[in-house]
């Protein structure tokens, strides 16, 4: 079996805010060669690193806006986000916790700070990722998968080395509980200062880690810093992590959707055609309403 070399490590880009609540680099898609082909089905990642929010009587955040097309998982390492949509669906997620939404067919959306957590501030740090649908699923219905911390299944490492949640896809012989439209593996690997892991992904999967905290060494020669992102090569299957000091990565790896990707804000579909249907579905209000 052939190792998966690093094609490069990316440093996080210069932050700007999404709304007044999220202060994000963008990492997917980007000038780093990883637009939303080459990081297929991952066709957004934005990290909000470590900021310090002060207390707010109002909760910061996005006002309602419109998804379609694709699904979005919003994962919270620090701080609380609550949300609502059109379709009636909402929550909050909390520490640890990831919220899967499917856009599919359309859908008004709307998240922000959750309200007792915004009264009192404090370090927020999440990760929102979009995960491209196939055409043929394009038009299922929105759902959501709230998926709670207690409920994501680990995989004990050897030797002390740490632990990997397995939020989708298998990591050796355990399972995630979220469901994908096409296979899609999403960790969280925590690993204890010199533990090391192994990974195992098709060669033709894009794969890459996102270092939330600590630092890592890849295969014993590339170091990526904490808040940087390593992207893997589609040259082998095998790969191996350990951890410089006590470290948090987020490890993701999917299978390519190889069709064509016509995008504009936030509608993902095929075609130009079908962008210009989306955009006038939302001005007629078939994504519903939701109050601002």
């Amino acid at each position: 079996m052939k190792t998966k070399t690093v094609e490069l490590v990316a440093s996080p880009r210069a932050p700007h805010f999404v709304g007044d609540g999220f202060r994000v680099h963008n990492f997917i898609p980007s000038g780093f060669r990883m637009d939303m082909q080459r990081m297929s089905p991952f066709i957004l990642l934005d990290y909000n690193s470590t900021y310090n929010f002060p207390p707010s009587e109002k909760p910061k955040g996005v006002g309602v806006h419109p998804h379609k097309g694709f699904e979005t998982v919003t994962i919270a390492y620090k701080g609380k986000v609550a949300h609502h949509d059109s379709s009636g669906g909402g929550g909050i997620i909390g520490e640890g916790d990831v919220q899967w939404m499917t856009a599919a067919n359309g859908v008004l959306h709307k998240e922000y700070h959750e309200e007792e957590w915004s009264k009192k501030g404090g370090d927020f740090q999440m990760v929102q990722l979009w995960v491209n649908l196939p055409a043929k699923d394009k038009k299922t219905n929105p759902k959501y998968q709230a998926i709670k911390y207690e409920a994501i299944n680990r995989h004990q490492l050897d030797n002390n080395a740490g632990t990997i949640e397995v939020i989708a896809g298998q990591y050796k012989n355990t399972k995630g509980v979220a469901s994908t439209f096409t296979p899609v593996n999403m960790f969280n690997a925590k690993l204890n200062k010199g533990g090391k892991a192994d990974f195992q992904f098709p060669a033709d999967y894009n794969t890459a880690l996102l270092v939330i905290e600590g630092n890592i060494i890849i295969n014993g020669k590339e170091k990526a810093p904490t808040d940087h992102l390593a992207l893997m090569a589609n040259d082998g299957e095998t790969f191996e992590i350990e951890a410089l000091d006590d470290a948090f990565v987020l490890v993701l790896s999917g299978e390519p959707i190889n069709e064509p990707i016509a995008a504009q804000g936030p509608f993902v579909m095929n075609t130009r055609e079908e962008l210009m249907e989306a955009f006038n579905e939302y001005n007629v209000g078939k994504f519903g309403y939701l109050e601002d």
